[in-house]
C-alpha cells in the first residue's frame, strides 16, 4: 500500500513529507543497491 491515496492532513499526521522518497526493494544484493542509489543521486546533483 502506499500513501497515494492519502490526503495531505493524514500524511501530514503519519510523518510523511512531500520529500519522502520510497524505495521498494527485491532481492538484490544491498551493496548493488547502494552503489546504484550514490550513482543516481550524483547524476541528478549535476542536473
Amino acid at each position: 500500500m502506499t500513501h497515494a491515496g492519502m490526503s495531505p492532513q493524514a500524511r501530514a499526521a503519519a510523518g510523511i513529507s512531500e520529500t519522502l522518497l520510497r524505495i521498494s526493494t527485491g532481492i538484490e544484493d544491498g551493496e548493488d543497491l547502494i552503489a546504484d542509489l550514490e550513482n543516481g543521486f550524483r547524476a541528478a546533483n549535476k542536473g
